[in-house]
C-alpha cells in the first residue's frame, strides 16, 4: 500500500472475504471518530455498517500515507452536502468512498501546492457498481422505469448493444459514471440526471488497464476540465473515477484498483477511542443480508 505517481490511490476492499470477529472488531471501532461511531450505529445490518466502517479506515489509512499524520491527529468533518474532508490545515487533498455489490472503494489524490500555481486544487469522486440486474421484471421494463435517469443519447448507446448482457454492462457503466460525477460535486443523485450525459468511449473495460476517453455533457455543454476513469475490479464489478481540474495530459491507464486486506488495513494504527465491548456486543448481534 503507498501512493502512485502523482499522489493517487485506487483501493478496493472485498467485503464478502471480511467477517470480523470480536477482536478485529473491537479494533477497528476504536480507529474511527466518535461521531463516526455514532453514525455506524445507525445501520440495521452489518453488511451496510461493515461497508461503511471500511470506508472510514480507508479514508485514515490514505491520509496518514499521504500526510504523514499519525491515526490519532486525523480529523474528519462534513461540507454542507455531507461530503467528508480532511480537517487538519495544511494539506491539498481529496478523496472519497464508495460501496456497492461485493467492495468498499476509495480514490485518493494528493496534489503538491507548487502545482496549483495557474489552477485550482484537483477534486475526485467514486463510484462502483456490481453489474447484474436481479429486479424480477424484464430488463427492458426495469429500462422504462430507470427512463428518466439518462438522457436520449445515453438511452441511444444502452439500447444499442447487441444483447441484454451487454445492454446492462452500457447502462450499469453509464449509472457509474454519473455517481462518480455527482459525488465530485457533493449534489447527490437530487439533479436532473437527464442534463447529465455521458458519451463512452471504449467499449470494453478491463481490471489492467485504466480507460479515460469517455466525456461528459453538462446541458448540452461539454466539460473539458474533467477526466473519468474506468476500469474493473473484477468481472463483475465496475468502478469509475471523476476528476475534476486535473492536468488532462496526465497518464492515468495504470490507476486500476488494489485490492487490500484488513491487515494492510490497520498497519501502523493508533486507537482514537476506548475499546467498547458492549457497542460491539450489539454490532455483532446485527443480522446480514446476506450470505458470504
Amino acid at each position: 500500500m503507498s501512493l502512485r505517481n502523482g499522489g493517487h490511490v485506487r483501493w478496493a476492499f472485498d467485503l464478502t472475504s471480511w467477517r470480523p470477529c470480536l477482536t478485529d472488531l473491537l479494533l477497528a471501532t476504536s480507529c474511527i471518530q466518535p461521531e463516526e461511531k455514532a453514525r455506524l450505529a445507525k445501520f440495521v445490518f452489518r453488511d451496510d455498517f461493515n461497508a461503511s466502517l471500511i470506508g472510514r479506515l480507508m479514508m485514515r489509512r490514505f491520509v496518514h500515507l499521504a500526510t504523514g499524520l499519525q491515526y490519532d491527529q486525523i480529523q474528519f468533518d462534513r461540507d454542507l452536502k455531507g461530503k467528508p474532508f480532511l480537517k487538519n490545515e495544511g494539506y491539498v487533498i481529496d478523496f472519497n468512498v464508495s460501496h456497492q455489490g461485493r467492495y468498499s472503494v476509495l480514490a485518493g489524490l494528493v496534489t503538491a501546492r507548487d502545482e496549483l500555481t495557474d489552477r485550482r486544487a484537483p477534486k475526485i469522486g467514486v463510484d462502483v457498481m456490481k453489474i447484474e440486474y436481479s429486479g424480477g421484471k424484464p430488463l427492458g421494463e426495469f429500462f422504462r422505469l430507470m427512463n428518466r435517469n439518462f438522457s436520449d443519447d445515453e438511452w441511444r448507446y444502452i439500447k444499442g448493444q447487441s444483447s441484454e448482457a451487454e445492454q446492462l454492462e452500457a447502462f450499469m457503466r453509464n449509472w457509474c459514471l454519473k455517481e462518480s460525477y455527482v459525488k465530485n460535486v457533493g449534489v447527490g443523485i437530487t439533479v436532473d440526471l437527464r442534463k447529465i450525459s455521458f458519451s463512452i468511449g471504449s467499449k470494453v473495460l478491463d481490471t489492467k488497464k485504466v480507460v479515460c476517453d469517455s466525456t461528459l455533457k453538462l446541458n448540452d455543454e461539454l466539460l473539458k476540465d474533467w477526466r473519468f476513469e474506468e476500469s474493473l475490479i473484477d468481472k463483475d464489478h465496475c468502478v469509475a473515477v471523476a476528476l475534476e481540474n486535473f492536468p488532462l495530459d496526465a497518464d492515468l491507464t495504470e490507476n486500476c484498483f488494489e485490492v487490500i486486506g484488513f491487515d494492510a488495513l490497520i498497519e501502523g494504527h493508533k486507537p482514537l477511542l476506548a475499546i467498547d465491548e458492549n457497542y460491539c456486543d450489539v454490532i455483532i448481534n446485527k443480522e446480514y443480508k446476506r450470505s458470504k
